[in-house]
This record gives C-alpha cells, sequence and structure tokens, in this order.
C-alpha cells in the first residue's frame, strides 16, 4: 500500500516512512529488513516493470568509484544487491541513512554469494570496512567491534 509519506513493506508489513526531513525522499527499500520491489525495468526510478514481486537483499558490495592516482580502485559506499524472487532480476542500490545496521549485518552474514554481471560480493573479510562506514569508527589495536 503506498502512502503520501510512506508505504507498508510487502515482506515484514513494516510502516516506511519517506520524508524531506530525514533526507530520504526516494526509497527503494525497506530500512528494517531491506526487501526491495521489482518496479524498475532498464534503469533506476523508470517503473516500468510489469513483475512488480518482492526483490530479496542477497548480498553487499562496494560501489565502483573508479580508480585513485595510484591506479587502485576506490572504495565506494555499501550497495545492496537485490535479486527478485520471481524473475531473478538482479539491482544493486545503495543503503539509506535509517537502514536497521543489524540487518545490513544480515546481509552479509547470510549472502548467496553468488556471481552475476561481474558483482563483487562482499565477506566477511570485507567486516571491518563494513563497520567502519556504518558506524564511523576504525577498530583499534587490541579491540574488536561489538557483534551485532
Amino acid at each position: 500500500m503506498k502512502r503520501k509519506n510512506g508505504f507498508r513493506c510487502s515482506h515484514c508489513k513494516q510502516l516506511v516512512p519517506i520524508t524531506k526531513f530525514m533526507g530520504i525522499e526516494h526509497r527503494n527499500h525497506c530500512p528494517f529488513c531491506l526487501w526491495s520491489k521489482h518496479v524498475d525495468l532498464n534503469k533506476p526510478g523508470d517503473r516500468k516493470a510489469k513483475c512488480g514481486a518482492g526483490m530479496e537483499p542477497v548480498g553487499l558490495t562496494f560501489k565502483q568509484e573508479g580508480m585513485d592516482k595510484y591506479g587502485r580502485p576506490k572504495q565506494g559506499e555499501i550497495m545492496i544487491i537485490h535479486r527478485c524472487a520471481e524473475c531473478g532480476k538482479i539491482s544493486i542500490n545503495r543503503i539509506a541513512g535509517d537502514d536497521e545496521p543489524k540487518a545490513i549485518l544480515n546481509v552479509l552474514k547470510n549472502s548467496k554469494n553468488f556471481s552475476q554481471n561481474g558483482i563483487k560480493f562482499l565477506t566477511g573479510k570485507d567486516k571491518k570496512e563494513i563497520l567502519t562506514q556504518l558506524f564511523g569508527k576504525k577498530e583499534k589495536p587490541g579491540h574488536q567491534f561489538l557483534c551485532i
């Protein structure tokens, strides 16, 4: 169900707010369970897909930002990899500032880790960078992040 200031998630049934105040005008997934809906066909925002099925968060990746001045890949922001539960279409969406960190870490933990369209799925080896992006802290020697 779509509402002026939000919608009800078709997967977890939570009410998902959309407010300019939060800096989120265009939402493409639920911040609680991270599921999306297959509505775009050729490009983000075109809303031309006829499928309309749920899109499961199957993994995480980093946005490809090009190369730094030394020829190394730049580290981009965290992106959610969604796969349509009906037709299998893959899409990649940025995380939002109000997404539940626990849900993001659960996607990493339960990643389906299949390869498609050259997408590099993140693994447990990437957890430190994910935590740094989510919480803004670098791990100090001798200290470990709390597992959520």
